[in-house]
């Protein structure tokens, strides 16, 4: 009788020899002799008499017993993957429904309903809005994150989420107390110092408290919401590319979301004037497509949603700058190379007095 035994594995079938000293035929586990399992050669592996085949076959090959389940396995990845790559319409649909009504929408709120509702004193409408989108817009950049196939340590991640809910909710406050000025005849066009409700206040000290204000208005509120706002979104482009072989078309509901999402870029651009910020995006979105390309990659659905958005936004933006660029009043109000007024400032000189 033979009291040890060697097994022998050779893809998906295992042979049987005696260990050295023992005369025995190959044969299977089963104890019936295997002509075909006379040719194989492979890595001994020692077990004990009676050990189950398919289990040691499943252990050995990593995968499962049940193939039903290994294909399922298989299937979700496959789906995943696949569910990354396609067009993200719910997430873009939120974001551009969210950013017109919660942002270009507020300051519209604040002057549509009547002050008996907010008064002075209170939140406005527009105030509510502005904490919503406080609330909404750094969750859906998160799940917009979870969908991107390029991973961020999670530290980053949340660090410029924490950067950007302290910065819009530093704009948050002071901007509510802006547009309260401007119901009070505080004009947008002209700059702290030169408005008739502000130089005239004593002491003169409290316009220094007002210019502070508008610099956490619009500067250190603007920077905070915006530059980590813009990061996120160029980590998630880098992660839109696919090989050029499975390069789909431009879904329908893409195109029909690009005029409303490039609309709002420009209105981002020209109000919150962070030119600068959103041209260097641009250009990094670019060179990266370039950089891309030259490894056989293109952006899938959502990269060129992205990237289309911004080329689209950027040729508003300079459409603006030419029909304004004879304005005398608005040039001294926006002095400098780089000259992009703000739609609101055009607002308080052109539309307010009719």
């Amino acid at each position: 009788m033979i009291s040890q035994q060697t097994y022998l594995l050779n893809g998906n079938n295992l042979q049987v020899r005696p260990s050295a000293g023992f005369v025995s035929p190959t044969r299977r586990l089963d104890g019936r002799p295997d002509a075909e399992t006379a040719q194989l050669r492979g890595p001994g592996v020692r077990l004990p008499p009676g050990f189950p085949c398919t289990f040691l076959v499943v252990a050995l090959r990593g995968g499962s017993s049940t193939p039903k389940a290994s294909g399922r396995i298989g299937s979700r990845e496959s789906e995943s993957l696949q569910k990354k790559q396609q067009f993200h319409l719910d997430l873009w649909f939120y974001f551009t429904v969210q950013n017109w009504i919660l942002d270009f929408g507020r300051p519209i709120a604040m002057l549509v309903f009547p002050l008996e509702w907010f008064p002075l004193n209170k939140p406005s409408a527009g105030d509510y809005f502005h904490m919503a989108y406080n609330v909404i817009t750094p969750f859906l950049l998160l799940k917009l994150i979870e969908r991107s196939s390029k991973t961020l340590p999670r530290s980053a991640v949340y660090l410029c989420i924490i950067t950007f809910v302290m910065g819009a909710s530093i704009h948050l406050v002071s901007d509510s107390v802006n547009h309260r000025l401007v119901l009070s005849g505080y004009q947008l066009h002209l700059s702290v110092r030169e408005n008739p409700i502000i130089k005239d206040l004593q002491p003169a000290s409290l316009i220094d408290s007002f210019e502070l204000l508008y610099y956490y208005d619009e500067n250190l509120g603007h920077s905070m919401w915006y530059i980590p706002f813009f990061i996120i979104l160029y980590v998630y482009f880098t992660g839109c590319f696919t090989s050029i072989r499975e390069e789909g078309r431009t879904p329908l509901s893409s195109w029909l979301l690009l005029g409303p999402s490039a609309l709002y870029y420009w209105y981002l651009v020209t109000e919150g004037q962070i030119f600068i910020l959103f041209i260097f995006t641009f250009f990094a979105m670019q060179a990266t497509v370039m950089h891309q390309k030259q490894k056989g990659l293109v952006p899938d659905s959502n990269g060129l949603f992205l990237f289309y958005s911004f080329g689209l936004a950027l040729l508003l933006v300079s459409v603006w700058v030419v029909c304004l660029w004879n304005d005398d009043v608005l040039r001294k109000r926006y002095p400098g190379i780089i000259y992009v007024p703000e739609p609101w400032s055009f607002y308080t000189l052109h539309v307010k007095g009719r």
